[in-house]
C-alpha cells in the first residue's frame, strides 16, 4: 500500500467522522444560528471531499482537468463557508 493510499484512507475516515458528528448535531440543533453553522460546515466538508477525491478519475480524465476540478471545488467550499459565515454573523 502506497503512502498516497494511506493518506487518502486516513482523510476519508476523517471526512466520515466529521459528516457523522455534524449530521447528528444537525438533527439535535435544527434551526437557529447553530443549525445554519452546522449546515455551512457540512456543505463545506462535502465540497472539500469532492476536491480531495477528484483524483480518482485520473485514469479517465486528463491531469490538468483534475487539477482544475480540485481547485474549483476547494475554492467553492471555502467561498461558501466565507459567504455563509458573513451571512450568519449579519443576522
Amino acid at each position: 500500500m502506497s503512502a498516497q493510499t494511506v493518506i487518502l484512507i486516513f482523510t476519508l475516515v476523517i471526512y466520515m467522522i466529521i459528516i457523522f458528528v455534524f449530521n447528528k448535531a444537525r438533527k439535535k440543533y435544527a434551526g437557529g444560528k447553530v443549525g445554519e453553522v452546522i449546515n455551512l460546515i457540512l456543505v463545506t466538508v462535502a465540497l472539500l471531499f469532492i476536491a480531495d477525491y477528484a483524483g480518482i478519475m485520473s485514469s479517465y480524465v486528463d491531469r490538468e482537468v483534475i487539477d482544475t476540478i480540485k481547485a474549483l471545488f476547494r475554492t467553492a467550499g471555502l467561498s461558501f463557508l466565507a459567504y455563509g459565515g458573513v451571512r450568519v454573523a449579519d443576522s
